[in-house]
């Protein structure tokens, strides 16, 4: 399935009368990624599965090891209510995570879709041009954008995702502060490609190629993932309401 546009910016579902778990019922694929602590810069990643017929989560092979953010967790803005004090809000620069409940938007990577097998989920093929914005103050911030296709060019600050080696050769993208983007509430979030087991990332979720790849080909856009990243402790208090496995 292949995804291209002039900019990517995938919506986050919310409702006006949220339940208590923020994971909506059509979801039916899960990723969940477990840290030590809010300071820890890893963890551990697992997906799950259910469906009608088997409404509790299924694990889906074996744990991952993954990096996150060099400080650890924050609270991001996505599925979930973040009114919890155990841990702080997420903030652009911060060197965190974002913690919580967020829908996942295209996949994205150098290679051509076709030459990845057949993709039951959006994905992006990364160009020279493709950017992601940093900059807080502009109106394209936390946005995928194609730069050669935007007159208005009013930033100062983004990735070019075609120089980030390794890391930006698979990922995902992280629905994180998009419905709309909250001024310094932090960009650019995917699950990626780490170089190596020893990295460090500034908030994404990085791991080892062979996982990425494993994970972009199980996504199903049909099965309406969701990733939900907690600490240790965050997970023991919201489990049992979030309807976590």
């Amino acid at each position: 399935m292949v995804f291209s546009v002039i900019f990517c910016q995938i919506t986050t579902i919310y409702s006006q009368n949220k339940p208590v778990s923020p994971i909506p019922e059509s979801c039916s694929q899960l990723v969940l990624v477990v840290t030590p602590s809010q300071e820890s810069a890893n963890g551990k990643m697992i997906c799950f599965t259910r469906s009608a017929a088997q409404p509790e989560w299924i694990q889906e092979g074996d744990s991952i090891i993954v990096l996150v953010g060099k400080k650890g967790l924050a609270w991001g803005k996505g599925l979930h209510d973040s009114d919890d004090n155990m841990i702080p809000i997420k903030k652009e620069g911060d060197g965190k995570s974002p913690a919580g409940a967020f829908t996942l938007g295209t996949a994205f990577g150098y290679l051509p879709a076709e030459k990845l097998g057949e993709l039951k989920f959006p994905y992006l093929q990364v160009s020279q041009t493709l950017e992601c914005v940093d900059d807080i103050n502009s109106k394209y911030y936390n946005r995928l954008i194609e730069r050669d296709r935007v007159e208005d060019k009013d930033w100062q600050s983004s990735e070019r995702m075609l120089l980030s080696g390794i890391w930006y050769e698979l990922g995902v993208v992280v629905d994180h502060n998009n419905d709309p983007p909250q001024k310094e509430g932090g960009s650019c979030i995917f699950l990626h490609n780490w170089s190596d087991p020893a990295d460090s990332t500034t908030g994404c979720t990085a791991m080892d190629r062979s996982n990425m790849k494993m994970i972009i080909e199980w996504l199903d856009i049909f099965k309406h993932p969701v990733l939900v990243q907690l600490t240790r402790d965050l997970y023991t208090e919201l489990r049992r309401n979030w309807g976590l496995p």
